[in-house]
């Protein structure tokens, strides 16, 4: 071995110990977290990071961004193999993967290419950080720098690449098939191409090896941290939240207030936070002017595993200082409407929303801190099993008159027509219960409904961090389901389907759960009910939360309204839905900061210029109700439910 070899050698051991010991700090500081299982699943988990890690298809969601970072991903994928051959090099003068034989030539053709569109995408991406960066990206100081220091060492790692390249051929190297450093070679003067070679080998070896080590200290280290997140994401039902075992009586707190309280996977989550600020720019909290940031959420997360992780290692950890109160405040958290926009635009697969319900469980359960208004809500929920402040008694009152069965009656029925609360106590609402039991009884549906033995589903207790409270709701309906051996669920409220649907489950309850919107659809198309007549209105659809990005419900209620008139789209559609505000139990919550959510969606769907508004959730028509009540005083706007629409049409 030359002594340039046994030097290069020497240097690349020291560099990839330290980003070892880099490594095993992290893997450490994830070990503050609970254990939680997060292996099971392998082939849907292998599949996810196919298409979401490699295939980049959330980054995609956003073209132009998407696509910069598309190119600058797979061009470190190609050319991992040029690192590794020039790594080769410098350990055997003369080493190259050759080879590979008839691949070789085909190989070199791609890292040139890829390495031409690296160098493209990192000076547009270094340029539009710089010049005019999106509102996302709009950061300074620290955040700023580092991603155009990043920005730059990648730079400079291809441009090294392709000058070690072109003075290796200018000296007198066949190289062909490089074909952009074989014209890069002809501006590198032969006598010297052999220093030339020397600097810039050493230069991309510096780049590449600083690179590696930087990472860790860096916000792009989710570079190496992505892979895995995306693997370890969770394979639940989409938005069912954890239990908590409260029967385990070795639990001495529930919920979070610091690292500790949360799971390895949660802590991982805030090692991937890159800081793109897709989830802030979703935030309908953010967007309005609360003080909730998504992002800051995850940067929060990770400076407090790293501040507590370096006093494991020997260093000092305030006493006192926690994740809850010293780096997120109750304020941030409880303007979270629980949408889940941030998790469904994040495109390394961070569950915000989980770690936010289980810091508000950690201020609910642990210390009773909550909103004032919210002790109304918990009490009216402990004594008469709804948030609102209704006796039980007149569940059913909404049917009286209507001849409508009582499981308690009939003992059993083919579908079961669960009211949910705001069915059966809100006014308005309650027009729209009556609307979708008259279709089906119209369809001649064999249904029932449990009256006041119904109680509510627990979702809004469970999102605003009163898991007791929720569980013991669960419970108590699961019984009585199971009693009746209930089958198929149909509901009119989204986050009585995401409850009874997939988090049921936890406790024993398995229930077939469809929105009114697929069943109506359903009838329609079976012919059980007649054809509607078209009104030739101008109609748009609000997509609620917990309907679209929760439980992918998007199709029924646009293809009802097809057929009823002529349909406009509100500017954010479908997974990209603008919440209403009222999820996550801000329903009963006053909103103090900032712009009210419900009034910036209620002027969008105004903007559409439709004369209805169309809706699938008691809470998205009370809010938006409320909207145009304020924007359109004229009333020259209706607001109504699909089952409302369909009815009057037949």
């Amino acid at each position: 071995m030359t002594l340039n070899a046994l030097v290069f050698a020497l240097v690349v051991v020291a560099a990839f110990a330290f980003f070892l010991r880099n490594v095993l700090r992290l893997v450490a500081s994830l070990r503050l977290g609970k254990k939680e299982n997060r292996f099971s699943g392998v082939p849907q988990r292998i599949r996810r990071v196919l298409t979401i890690a490699f295939g980049q298809s959330k980054l995609l969601r956003e073209p132009f961004a998407g696509l910069l970072h598309f190119l600058i991903f797979w061009g470190f994928v190609v050319l991992l193999s040029a690192v590794l051959e020039s790594m080769g090099e410098g350990l055997f003068p003369g080493f190259s993967f050759s080879f590979l034989g008839p691949l070789y030539g085909p190989l070199l053709v791609l890292v040139d290419l890829f390495g031409a569109l690296v160098v493209v995408s990192v000076v547009v991406s270094i340029v539009r950080r710089l010049v005019d960066p999106p509102a996302r990206l709009r950061v300074t100081g620290h955040a700023k720098w580092d991603a155009v220091f990043i920005l730059t060492l990648i730079l400079v790692v291809m441009l090294t690449m392709f000058g070690q390249n072109a003075a290796r051929i200018a000296s007198g190297v066949p190289g062909d098939a490089r074909f952009i450093a074989v014209r890069l070679a002809d501006m590198i003067p032969h006598e010297s191409a052999r220093v030339w070679f020397f600097v810039f080998f050493w230069g991309h070896m510096a780049a590449v090896l600083g690179f590696l080590n930087y990472l860790p200290y860096s916000k792009h280290l989710h570079v190496l941290t992505s892979i895995p997140n995306v693997y370890f994401s969770s394979l639940a039902p989409k938005g069912a939240l954890a239990p908590i075992n409260l029967a385990d009586e070795t639990l001495t707190k529930y919920g979070a207030t610091d690292i500790g309280d949360l799971s390895w996977k949660q802590l991982l989550n805030g090692y991937t936070c890159t800081e793109c600020g897709r989830c802030t720019s979703v935030c309908p909290a953010n967007t309005t002017g609360k003080l909730l940031d998504p992002r800051k959420i995850m940067v929060d997360l990770r400076a407090r595993t790293m501040e507590k992780a370096a006093a494991a290692a020997g260093g000092a950890d305030p006493e006192g200082r926690q994740l809850l109160d010293n780096f997120i405040t109750e304020q941030e958290l409880w303007a979270c409407t629980t949408c889940m926009a941030c998790v469904q635009e994040c495109p390394v697969m961070i569950e915000h929303v989980d770690t936010i319900v289980d810091l508000r469980r950690g201020l609910v359960l642990n210390e009773s801190r909550f909103p004032d208004e919210l002790k109304t809500t918990f009490a009216n929920l402990e004594r008469n099993y709804t948030p609102w402040g209704f006796g039980h008694s007149g569940r059913a009152d909404w049917a009286e008159g209507m001849n409508i069965p009582r499981m308690a009656d009939v003992g059993s029925a083919d579908i079961l027509f669960w009211v949910g609360c705001a069915g059966s106590y809100d006014a308005r609402y309650r027009k729209v219960t009556q609307a979708f039991a008259r279709l089906l009884q119209k369809a001649e549906v064999n249904f029932a409904i449990l009256g006041a033995e119904e109680k509510c589903n627990g979702d809004a207790a469970r999102r605003m961090g009163n898991e007791y409270l929720a569980q013991s709701l669960i419970t108590e309906n699961v019984a009585t389901l199971n009693k009746y051996g209930v089958k198929k669920i149909v509901v009119t409220c989204p986050h009585c389907m995401q409850s009874l649907g997939k988090e049921y489950r936890q406790f024993g309850g398995v229930y077939d759960v469809v929105h009114h919107t697929t069943f109506i659809q359903e009838l329609l198309e079976s012919g059980k009910l007649g054809v509607p007549a078209r009104a030739g209105a101008m109609l748009t659809f609000h997509d609620p939360c917990y309907l679209g990005r929760y439980n992918d419900v998007y199709d029924p209620p646009r293809n009802i309204l097809d057929s009823l008139g002529t349909r406009v789209e509100i500017k954010r559609n479908r997974d990209r839905s603008f919440c209403c505000g009222a999820g996550g139990g801000r329903m009963w919550m006053e909103e103090k900061e900032g712009k009210r959510v419900n009034v910036e969606r209620t002027e969008e769907a105004l903007a559409t210029g439709a004369g209805v508004i169309g809706t699938g959730c008691p809470f998205c028509m009370t809010m938006l109700t409320d909207g145009v009540k304020e924007q359109d005083p004229s009333g020259a706007t209706a607001v109504k439910d699909i089952a409302e629409l369909v009815l009057e049409a037949l």
